[in-house]
């Protein structure tokens, strides 16, 4: 009876959970959809969230697009299909491989950041001040993130994708001896534009989970600098599960016939 009780207690703080998230994002969005909308604040967490993860993200698809190479020249050497070298890194890294640990990365650096700000907000009475203002935190605090992130992180994972089939290139003729101009043109050949616009869907949802496990978390801290700390954890992990989550919904929905 006691095991019971305890999976019990887990099973409904659980589904306690979802509705406080499921809460929050109906607010969120809400705000988000509604004037005022703060433009300068956007802007300055669009560059936070865009501008400063661009050499993680960066180094992170180059060396991945590298490995990829190497790894497919190796499993496709056995049955004589080095050819596909180009095209299976281009699918990879547009598809899956961009969007996916470009959102990890994002996620392990912004939403990490985002709850140790409202967290430390929250603990030292900061949004109860803006309240005290007259000043919505969700408008001032939650949206604007949200905004920024969801809007970014395709542009962000744009990059990481053009990089990372760059990366390919680099080891496919600089070290397995491809022709420059036979890759190039492997690689545009069989690159169509639904693995392209499925990865930046991808970001675009993956860029709102990040900043909204970021905020919820920040925004819901309590019990000082340990309540900031278990916050901070509590959104990369989070965020991180629900990318790889929604990462498999989204690829059902696009290549599932």
């Amino acid at each position: 009876m006691n095991l019971l009780a305890l999976v019990g207690r887990l099973f409904l703080g659980f589904l306690g959970t979802l509705g406080q998230i499921g809460t929050f994002t109906g607010a969120a969005l809400s705000h988000c959809m509604a004037p005022p909308i703060y433009f300068s604040i956007i802007g300055r967490h669009m560059l936070n969230i865009g501008y400063f993860s661009l050499p993680v993200v960066g180094m992170t698809a180059l060396f991945t697009g590298m490995v990829l190479a190497l790894q497919i020249y190796v499993g496709s050497s056995r049955f004589d299909a080095e050819g596909a070298v180009a095209t299976i890194v281009v699918i990879g890294i547009t598809r899956e491989l961009g969007p996916v640990l470009g959102g990890l990365m994002v996620a392990g650096r912004v939403s990490a950041a985002m709850a140790a700000e409202l967290g430390t907000m929250r603990v030292t009475e900061q949004i109860d001040a803006l309240t005290t203002l007259s000043t919505n935190p969700f408008k001032y605090l939650v949206a604007p993130r949200l905004i920024a992130a969801t809007v970014v992180l395709p542009m962000l994972v744009a990059v990481a994708d053009t990089i990372g089939v760059f990366g390919g290139y680099i080891i496919g003729t600089e070290k397995l001896g491809f022709n420059s101009a036979t890759y190039i043109k492997n690689t545009l050949d069989f690159m169509e534009p639904i693995d392209v616009i499925s990865g930046l869907v991808k970001a675009a949802v993956f860029g709102f989970i990040i900043a909204l496990m970021g905020c919820y978390h920040g925004y819901n801290s309590q019990g000082g600098a340990q309540g900031v700390g278990r916050a901070t954890t509590n959104a990369v992990v989070s965020a991180s599960v629900l990318i790889l989550v929604a990462n498999l919904i989204i690829t059902e929905l696009f290549f599932t016939r």
